[in-house]
Parts: structure tokens; C-alpha cells; sequence
């Protein structure tokens, strides 16, 4: 994930000076562990500006609107407490060419400022700190204390000290060539390595950018530049500086990420806090969506395994119990037999009363016959309780089991991030295994406005609609609220799947090719993706039930129809058309 370097933060400030200052604070209002944000009202506008000192993604921008959640962090309250109804009068670095600013806030525009909010933008130090205006501190979003940092300890009540100095030169316009050029020929190094430790101000990511404009390679030696690569080098460092000093930024995207001077790029963002925004909140969310997505499925492999060790302890329990007819059987034999039995026998055989085969009958020596059966009728007892009570614990488990298959086959179609919706989805079947008590509560209240995932849709070869869930949430709306009269329901055939919903108007009839079409893509959105064909059911929706007291995606189905899906076909289609 590419930092917020000193440029980009000098153009967030730029942008942000000339449109939203001076700006009323009315909320704050903490997104994560790592994100502020202030709702800020001008007499023109009003929006939110996002203080992150996330450790990959320290940032200043303005960002959405918050979720309608409840704020349940400390750190925020601290912070609403002390800043709303102050006006954020000034964003400055506190020291030239340090990634540290300064927010101050004053009751009044043209007030001396009252509260300092100090965002540190430095990688995995990153911070913000609260002080008044004899720089003591107020709250800090994350507290270092003296045996974490000898140097630098930051708690509530201290004094706050900046960040230590950089040694290294500030780059500088009125730096002659002669100068810049025999500093960085110093050491015989490669040019990339020598610009980041000769100069302050410079990232990986704009000596990169840097060299590439100036069409050197970042491998190459300083005493291996030609005098025409040195002057090439010193116009684009010169440029580069212009445009600091002018603040004449012009956002961009480029093929690795992002920059804010205009070169190299592809498409043009509207504005620097736009473009921080959209960048972030995509590697963010990506970065959460994986974290999640193994979480997830390590919890659902680990809960599979203990269920299917179950199972099949269950299994030979009501295995061993089948042999309980066989004991009454016997028992009935003996009795029907006692004239047979001799003191001191340890087994007897006797002819079966329907196929007059011989039976074998263990007995104990020490014991008469009568005492002999009574012991086979009480195996037969125990036996067949236990059957009774194994049978309805043997149907949970693999009730629970065939849940959380569904669950893996959710997860498995959520393999890689490629919208936000993938995240929406995600976290849907994470509050589901809360809910269904696999995932320890977290007590957070979740509000009924809650932005809600969407399911796939496509279009059939003669332009029906077909919507597949993505999750449990997505398959029980699909089948039990939005599915109309006139619908086809589908489903893989005793194969955990989505549940996917042909939409039809009334009088409107699919061709074989929309039926074979749907089969196709229930049949992929399966667990049995790999295979190559799938039986797959289809019928009515007034045909499908959940039975009472089911798990979340479970439902059964009646007066269906069998046709045989395509999984790869499917495949192939999707991958030709990358339709989403």
C-alpha cells in the first residue's frame, strides 16, 4: 500500500485550506480503531474530513458519511467533548518538511486557537494527539508509555514533544546544481537510495516517480550518470519543487497507485481528497476483506471437522445399535429352548424359528438359562435406548454440518475483493455466525438503515433477469420475499448452493436456453463449482419452505423439475463476459 508522503499531505492541506477553512466542528465521529472524523459545516458546504493514522494508511482527506452506527469509542467522546462548536481555523505541518500537522480550533474564525490536534503521518507510528494550548495532552488515540518509548512517551497529562528531527538536507529551489549535484555523489551508491538519505521529504514512491520522469533507471550508480542524466534529474527535481512551492497539484491515478503532480498518470481525480479516499478505502478494505475471509473460514474448517468427528462417532453408535434385534432374537430363541440348556455351558446353538439356521448363543457358565436371556433382553433394552436417543443428536449434526457446508460455499465464491459489495457480503455472514453463536459477540448495535449487500445478477440469453445470493442473508430474501408468482426458483440438488431466482413477468415464458442458462450458473455457484455437470432442481417459489426452526439458507421443495447444469460452461461465460 503507497504512504502518504510529505507531497501528497502538503496537497491534502492545500485543498483543504482553500475550501473548508474556516469550518464549524459539529460531530466527530470515529469510523475504526484508526479513523476521526469531523463533520465540518462553511457557510457553503459541509462534509467530513478524515484523520487516519491507520499504520499503512495514515491520511488526511475528506471522506463519506459515517455509517448510522453507534459511536462506541472512548476516544471520540473525548475529542466531541472538547471540539464541537470550535471552528478548525488552520492545518499546517509544524515543522517544514516533517509529516506532522497541526489542526488548530478556536470558539471564533480569527480567534487565537484553543485546541491543537496533532496528526502524526509516520508509517506504523502513526498518531493524533489532543493538547491545549500550553501543549498539554488532552487524549491521544494511541498512549506510548515510558517503558514502550524512553525517548518519546505519550500519555494523557504529559507535555507534548514533537517527533525527533530529521538530519538529512532540505530540498530547497534556490539550491544551485553544482551544490545538489555533489551531495549526492558523496557516497557511490545506486541514485534511489542516494536521494531518500541525502534529502528529507522523499518517499520510495516519488523517487520512483522522480527517475522515471527523468528516464533513469533507480538501479543505476551515481558514477555511472552522464552529465545530460544529472541535468535531466535536476530539471524534473526542480519541477517537482515548482510545483510544491506553487501548490499547483493535479491528482492522478498511475498503474501502482497514485500521485499528485500530474505525471505518469491515466485518469485525473476531481480533487486530492477524492482520490486519497477512493484509494484507501479500496486497500483497506481489501486488506479487511482477506483478514475476515480467513477468519471466517478458518472458524468454519476448524467447526466442520469437529462436527464430522462427531458424525461418525454417531454413526457407529447407531451401527452397534442395530444389533439389538439380534440379542431379543436370541433371548426369544433360549427361552423358547430352556430344556436344552445344561449347567456349566458357555454357548449354545439352536435353530432360528423362521429359516431354521443355526444360531450361536454366548453364555455365561456361572449363570442358568433364564438369567442367560434376561441379560440379552436388557442388551436389547440398552441398545435400542440408545438408538432413540442417538438418531435425533446424529440428524442435528448433520443438519449443522450441511449448514456450515453452505456457509464454506459462500465463502469460497468470495475469494478475492473486486467491489465494496464483496466487503457488504462478507461481513453479512460474519454477523450470521454471530448470531448462530459460532463467533463471540462483539455487543455492538447495529442500526435497521444498515447498507445491505446485493446479489449477483445476469442477464439470460433472451433477457430474463437471474439473481443468485451470494449469502444466507441474500438466499432467505431471495426466495421468501422478493421471489414473485410468476419466478423459477433453482437449486442444486442435495448440494449445498446459492438460491437463484429467475425473474419472470406475468404471461412471459422461458426457452430451454434461459433454463439450461440458469442450471448452468446454479450449478457454479455450488460446491460442486469443479464438476462437470450438476443435477439442478428447479420449481415454484410458492413450492419452497424453511422448515420451522431451520438454520438461516435452509429450505426444502417440492414438485420440482431435474435438469443437468454445466459448471464450466458457466466458468467460461463469466470469464469471457466479467460480468459484475
Amino acid at each position: 500500500m503507497q504512504p502518504v508522503d510529505y507531497t501528497t499531505m502538503i496537497a491534502a492541506c492545500s485543498q483543504l485550506e482553500k475550501d473548508w477553512l474556516p469550518g464549524r466542528v459539529e460531530q466527530v465521529y470515529q469510523r475504526d480503531r484508526y479513523t476521526v472524523s469531523l463533520g465540518l459545516r462553511t457557510f457553503k458546504q459541509k462534509g467530513w474530513l478524515d484523520l487516519a493514522w491507520h499504520p499503512q494508511g495514515a491520511r488526511i482527506c475528506l471522506g463519506s458519511d459515517p455509517p448510522r452506527t453507534p459511536d462506541t469509542f472512548t476516544f471520540s467522546d473525548q475529542l466531541r467533548h472538547q471540539l464541537k462548536g470550535f471552528a478548525l481555523i488552520k492545518i499546517e505541518p509544524v515543522t517544514p518538511w516533517e509529516r506532522v500537522l497541526d489542526l488548530q480550533f478556536a470558539k471564533r474564525p480569527g480567534e487565537e486557537a484553543s485546541w491543537h490536534l496533532y496528526l502524526e503521518i509516520m508509517g506504523k507510528y502513526s498518531n493524533l494527539v489532543l493538547t491545549n494550548t500550553q501543549q498539554q495532552i488532552i487524549t491521544v488515540a494511541h498512549q506510548v508509555s515510558s517503558t514502550q518509548s524512553s525517548l518519546r512517551p505519550l500519555q494523557t497529562g504529559q507535555s507534548y514533544e514533537l517527533p525527533p528531527p530529521l538530519t538529512t538536507q532540505i530540498p530547497s529551489l534556490t539550491e544551485d546544481y553544482t551544490t545538489w549535484q555533489h551531495r549526492l555523489s558523496l557516497i557511490p551508491r545506486a541514485i534511489a537510495p542516494g536521494l531518500l538519505k541525502t534529502y528529507r521529504g522523499l518517499s520510495p514512491t516519488l523517487v520512483r516517480l522522480l527517475l522515471r520522469r527523468a528516464g533513469l533507471d533507480s538501479e543505476k550508480s551515481v558514477d555511472s550518470l552522464s552529465s545530460s542524466d544529472w541535468q535531466q534529474l535536476f530539471t524534473v527535481w526542480q519541477e517537482w519543487l515548482y510545483i510544491l512551492s506553487d501548490q499547483e497539484f493535479v491528482p492522478v491515478w498511475t498503474d501502482d497507485g497514485y500521485n499528485v503532480l500530474g505525471w505518469n498518470g491515466w485518469t485525473t481525480s476531481k480533487n486530492v481528497s477524492e482520490l486519497l479516499n477512493s484509494y484507501y478505502t479500496e486497500q483497506l478494505s481489501q486488506q479487511v476483506f482477506q483478514q475476515l475471509r480467513q477468519q471466517l473460514e478458518q472458524k468454519i474448517k476448524h467447526s466442520l471437522s469437529k462436527l464430522r468427528t462427531k458424525r461418525d462417532t454417531f454413526a457407529a453408535k447407531l451401527q452397534e445399535s442395530q444389533e439389538a434385534e439380534q440379542y431379543r432374537q436370541k433371548a426369544d430363541l433360549l427361552m423358547a429352548h430352556l430344556h436344552q440348556w445344561e449347567p456349566g455351558m458357555s454357548r449354545i446353538t439352536l435353530a432360528d424359528f423362521e429359516t431354521l439356521q443355526p444360531v450361536s448363543i454366548k453364555l455365561n457358565p456361572e449363570k442358568n438359562a433364564v438369567q442367560n436371556a434376561q441379560t440379552l433382553y436388557k442388551k436389547h433394552q440398552k441398545l435400542k435406548r440408545a438408538r432413540d436417543a442417538v438418531i435425533p443428536l446424529w440428524q442435528a449434526t448433520l443438519a449443522e454440518i450441511h449448514y456450515l457446508e453452505q456457509i464454506e460455499v459462500n465463502l469460497a465464491q468470495l475469494e478475492l475483493y473486486t467491489q465494496a459489495d464483496d466487503l457488504l457480503a462478507l461481513e453479512e455472514i460474519k454477523a450470521e455466525l454471530i448470531q448462530q453463536n459460532y463467533l463471540p459477540s462483539l455487543h455492538q448495535h447495529v442500526s435497521n438503515n444498515k447498507v445491505t449487500s446485493e446479489p449477483h445478477r445476469y442477464s439470460t440469453p433472451s433477457g430474463f433477469q437471474l439473481w443468485i445470493g451470494r449469502n444466507n442473508r441474500q438466499n432467505e430474501q431471495l426466495t421468501f420475499r422478493t421471489a414473485g408468482d410468476y419466478d423459477l426458483w433453482f437449486h442444486t440438488q442435495e448440494i449445498p448452493g446459492s438460491h437463484v431466482l429467475l425473474r419472470l413477468e406475468p404471461g412471459s415464458v422461458p426457452y430451454e436456453q434461459d433454463l439450461q442458462f440458469s442450471a448452468d450458473l446454479t450449478a457454479y455457484y455450488s460446491q460442486a463449482r469443479e464438476s462437470d455437470r450438476v443435477p439442478v432442481i428447479y420449481t415454484e417459489p410458492k413450492y419452497v419452505y424453511k422448515p420451522k426452526g431451520a438454520q438461516p439458507g435452509i429450505a426444502i421443495y417440492k414438485k420440482e423439475r431435474v435438469i443437468w447444469g454445466r459448471p464450466q460452461v458457466a466458468k467460461a461465460y463469466l470469464e469471457a463476459n466479467s460480468q459484475e
